[in-house]
């Protein structure tokens, strides 16, 4: 299944030197306002060691991972919403996204221009937050007004839908995201068509600076501040130094592993953000494995057995019999499929069966 996360932000807080660090592309990191004006987007493998045991149990010709599209958003600015900044433009290229991933800087640097003239993440992140917010009230204010005839009549999808985007509209307009509306499963349903900004899954992505002022290494009150919202909301952030990731990019593991020791840092920053998104997006992974190939297949968490096999082509779904299925760890443990088998931790599932991240299957249709 295809996901891609936006990369959004201010300009100047890291997100295209953060992307080049994601993808190994380069693209135009200027310091100053819209360096990058067209989108970039680059494919990213989420790291997952699995594979590469399983390769070696198959003795595979190849691994191929899953993987995550990242997408490389111009800055926005207050008052994108109306057009500000080609905040239009840049609008429509975080609608086409799956989640947002919102990069602010932690870090102060006199060498590096703010556009707001001081660092306070928090700040950063209602504006941006507003912009988007003010854009999906005007969506919301569209639809209703479009809607409403329909719901005179009694049509009772256009009731329903009224009644939704009712709620929605004043809890838009007093500043908060849609996906902080409670809201049924019908409800978001019908919401997700008007394909909302804030509805989406949001990471929040702090960017730090080796040898800089870093504010959560200080525990400077802006810093503070910033948790609490973090924790007052639920909401989901990695640290990352992507200065720092961008100059680890084209190294060896074990010279990126030497780098980082040397500067306390704490493993891969770039890593934990990919990990990050793909649980984020609620989804896990399966494997098949074989002489030809060892695959990681992406799908959301709580799939069937059918569902998951889907992914691999979707007559799969309607073919589906049956799984041989074998967790990763008891296949490594058992060092083959054939010796998993003889041990009994080679199950057949039926189409009721729930699929686990780290299950090895093999689909019969």
């Amino acid at each position: 299944m295809s996901l891609s996360v936006g990369i959004v932000g201010l300009p100047n807080v890291g997100k295209s030197t953060l992307f080049t660090a994601l993808t190994k592309n380069e693209v135009l990191i200027a310091n100053y306002p819209f360096a990058t004006i067209d989108p970039s987007v680059g494919v990213v493998p989420v790291p997952d060691g699995r594979l590469a045991s399983l390769s070696a149990i198959s003795g595979s010709e190849k691994i191929i991972p899953a993987v995550v599209e990242f997408v490389d958003i111009a800055g926005l600015v207050a008052g994108a919403a109306s057009g500000e900044g080609l905040g239009n433009k840049f609008l429509a290229n975080i609608r086409e996204t799956d989640m947002i991933a919102q990069v602010v800087r932690i870090f102060e640097d006199g060498d590096i221009h703010h556009v707001s003239a001081e660092i306070d993440p928090l700040s950063d992140i209602e504006v941006i937050n507003l912009e988007l917010v003010l854009a999906d009230s005007e969506t919301v204010i569209k639809r209703l007004n479009n809607v409403e005839k329909d719901a005179k009549r009694g049509d009772k999808d256009a009731v329903a839908e009224k009644t939704i985007l009712e709620r929605l509209s004043p809890h838009l307009k007093s500043g908060l995201l849609a996906n902080a509306l409670p809201m049924t499963d019908d409800e978001v349903k019908i919401v997700k068509g008007l394909h909302l900004l804030t509805l989406k899954p949001f990471l929040y992505v702090c960017n730090k600076k080796t040898d800089a002022y870093n504010l959560d290494e200080q525990n400077d009150d802006r810093w503070l501040r910033l948790v609490e919202f973090f924790e007052n909301t639920n909401a989901e952030y990695v640290v990352v130094d992507a200065g720092m990731e961008h100059e680890l990019r084209d190294l060896s593991d074990d010279e990126k592993n030497d780098f980082r020791r040397e500067y306390g840092a704490q493993g891969s920053g770039v890593e934990s953000l990919i990990r990050a998104c793909y649980n984020r997006l609620g989804l896990m992974s399966y494997f098949t494995t074989g002489e030809k190939e060892t695959r990681a297949w992406t799908v959301p968490i709580g799939s069937v057995g059918p569902k998951a096999a889907a992914a691999i082509h979707t007559d799969f779904e309607k073919k589906y019999i049956r799984a041989q299925v074998v967790t990763f760890d008891d296949l490594v443990e058992c060092g083959s499929l054939k010796a998993a088998k003889e041990e009994g931790k080679l199950r057949t599932e039926g189409k009721d069966y729930v699929v686990k991240d780290g299950d090895v299957i093999e689909f019969m249709i």
